[in-house]
């Protein structure tokens, strides 16, 4: 790869960090944490915030706006076991279980950024 290729590359690189960071989203591994419950909301799953090394625990994640490339037919066991980090923002939003109301966050992912790193999937029960 000559250095012109390898200038252009991290351009780019960078500026899909700053718009990322700019429209409030950071690098997030979601994954299966371990954890069971009896009743809603469940606690099952967590992210780890890269940027900030914050975990959020009881999220869930919206795959929604992610473009169709990204949603492979394995995309679910990889999120399960945290084998990737997704490009999004935590969200809270009021679901209903059982009668009552919750305020509980989700992981909006717009986009998969890499494979996660083994250090980075600590919170996952799968590592």
């Amino acid at each position: 790869m000559g250095n012109t290729t390898k200038f252009l590359l991290t351009a780019s690189v960078c500026m899909a960090a700053a718009h990322a960071l700019a429209n409030g989203q950071g690098s997030y591994v979601f994954c299966d944490n371990g954890l069971r419950c009896v009743m809603a909301p469940c606690p099952s799953n967590s992210a780890l915030d890269l940027d900030t090394g914050k975990f959020v625990k009881g999220v869930s994640i919206d795959i929604d706006r992610l473009p169709q490339q990204d949603k492979g037919l394995d995309l679910s066991d990889k999120l399960y076991a945290g084998k990737v980090v997704v490009v999004g923002s935590i969200e809270n939003r009021t679901r209903t279980f059982n009668g009552k109301r919750y305020t509980l966050p989700w992981l909006v992912a717009t986009s998969i950024e890499r494979t996660a790193k083994n250090n980075e999937r600590g919170h996952c029960s799968s590592r």
